[in-house]
């Protein structure tokens, strides 16, 4: 029996040296990749009830350009979408959609999307007026403002339609996606037009005018100096001319007095 344990020994020995361990694999495994970003079109097809905004993303493209941004490994950045269910875009007046050039629709639909993560908690302090993917917030453009009311409502404004955020969809690390009430309308789109600044008074441009007019004269000290040289000359050549006729005056009557002298004498000559 000894030599049969002893080759029994032996056998185990080799394979527990050729066998690795449970612990050897563990150690040695590949982490999990992490789990792929879902795409806006996946997340908006699970809740269903977004048939509407899937194809206006799609037929805009937009929805390609965020899921291409989720999935790159260098985006480092989110999307925060506003989402109109279908049943708001069956509330919109007729043709308040086929109205809109393609290149309007596509800022349709990125005024529904923020290029940043805006987290339920934060909603109610975000910096109005809210900058969306179509861009200018300015007067009568693309300005979006998000308010609450100190309670659970969150309210969203275009300036033409007032919406509520109503529940949300999905809330992930890059995208998180909420349910509004309304399709949210821009005002650059939908908005009456915007009056153009009042013009000045009436008054206030003629004092303007004046304060120029004085200010023109001022200025032209030359102009004023030129014509009263103009004018001293003239005056002297006056006076000169006026000496002139004076001396030849004179000269002929003195000329006259000689020659009457001259023909008296001449006369007296003749008598005697």
């Amino acid at each position: 029996m000894a030599p049969q344990v002893a080759i029994l020994v032996v056998a185990a020995l080799l394979v527990s040296a050729t066998a690795p361990s449970a612990h050897g694999q563990a150690s040695s495994a590949p982490s999990p990749a992490p789990a792929p970003a879902k795409s806006i079109t996946a997340v908006l097809t699970k809740a269903g009830q977004f048939t509407k905004f899937i194809q206006l993303l799609q037929s805009t493209q937009e929805a390609d350009q965020i899921n291409n941004q989720l999935k790159s490994k260098s985006f480092t950045g989110g999307f925060t979408v506003f989402a109109p269910p279908d049943n708001a875009f069956a509330a919109l007046p007729a043709g308040t959609l086929n109205s809109l050039s393609d290149q309007q629709k596509t800022s349709l639909v990125q005024f529904h999307v923020v290029s940043q993560i805006l987290p339920a908690a934060q909603l109610d302090t975000v910096s109005n007026p809210l900058r969306t993917q179509a861009g200018d917030v300015g007067r009568g453009k693309y300005p979006l403002n998000i308010t609450s009311d100190g309670g659970q409502q969150v309210n969203v404004s275009t300036g033409v339609v007032n919406a509520t955020v109503d529940s949300t969809v999905y809330a992930g690390d890059r995208l998180v996606v909420y349910q509004v009430s309304k399709v949210l309308l821009p005002w650059a789109l939908y908005g009456p037009p915007v009056p153009a600044p009042a013009p000045a008074p009436v008054e206030s441009r003629k004092k303007k005018k004046k304060a120029g007019t004085a200010e023109a004269v001022a200025d032209a000290p030359v102009a004023d100096t030129a014509e009263g040289t103009t004018a001293s000359a003239a005056a002297r050549g006056v006076v000169g001319d006026g000496f002139g006729v004076a001396a030849i005056t004179v000269a002929a009557i003195w000329w006259g007095i000689g020659d009457q002298e001259e023909e008296e004498e001449e006369k007296g000559r003749v008598y005697r």
